[in-house]
């Protein structure tokens, strides 16, 4: 929060254990702390755990991994049940931390970046060729990326098959895409593709004077940066033609 200025410098932050009487739920095998009972977990913060009102987050860089759920419509508050620092980001990681938290009884509907979804359902991560659980997209074919629009379905996915490499830990369908993810992919190409020339990019800069350059003109924003370009209608009146109609779509 403090690397993207969202506190004043001299704010502090402090830490305070006041749920030490939920150690028992826990356990840790080197680095990783992982919930062994996550339906007991529930019961100290007086919630009912049914995993259908629940959704699991999991998020992994080359660090750290997380699991957290999320409750369906944001009521009620998310329970982190896994955390693990220095373990790779690979597939027996994700398997490891599925274990723990026994992911095969509660069986959560899952929401995570593509990579870490990549990476549950047994796909072999960086350039490859058939990047995408849901279609046959040809990640090579760039001549027809922005002019087929309809590619084959992906009906199966099989180890040593379009770039499969383990099996699934998961089940396709309880995979939910990343709308936040979503969302920032749409934006960056929207920026990408603007004209740097016109009116509508040097007033990005302006907006954001606290991005470089090079940021704004790769897109790179945050969803509060998202947020706030959204509501201003100074942006939405100075931006023409086909700009202006990709906007409003977006």
């Amino acid at each position: 929060m403090k690397q993207w200025k969202y506190l004043d410098e001299g704010m502090k932050i402090t830490l305070h254990h006041y749920h030490q009487n939920m150690e028992e739920f826990f356990t840790m095998e080197g680095t990783l702390v992982a919930c062994k009972y996550v339906d007991g977990l529930f019961k100290p913060l007086n919630m009912s755990h049914c995993p259908e009102d629940w959704r699991l987050f999991t998020d992994s860089c080359k660090v750290s991994l997380k699991a957290v759920p999320l409750h369906n419509g944001n009521v009620l508050p998310s329970i982190p049940v896994a955390h693990a620092f220095g373990i790779k980001e690979s597939d027996d990681s994700m398997k490891q931390l599925l274990q723990y938290i026994k992911y095969d009884i509660h069986k959560w509907n899952i929401c995570a970046h593509l990579e870490v979804i990549t990476l549950l359902l047994g796909l072999q991560l960086g350039y490859t060729k058939f990047p995408c659980f849901l279609c046959e997209w040809d990640g090579t074919d760039k001549a027809h990326h922005y002019v087929n629009r309809i590619w084959s379905v992906q009906k199966i996915l099989e180890p040593g098959h379009k770039n499969v490499k383990h099996h699934s830990l998961v089940e396709l369908l309880s995979i939910l895409l990343p709308p936040l993810q979503i969302k920032l992919g749409l934006m960056k190409n929207s920026v990408k593709a603007m004209d740097h020339s016109g009116t509508a990019f040097p007033y990005l800069q302006q907006k954001f004077p606290l991005l470089s350059d090079a940021k704004i003109r790769e897109g790179v924003h945050t969803s509060p940066d998202i947020r706030s370009l959204l509501c201003e209608e100074v942006f939405e009146r100075i931006i023409t033609g086909d700009e202006q109609s990709a906007w409003h779509a977006f």
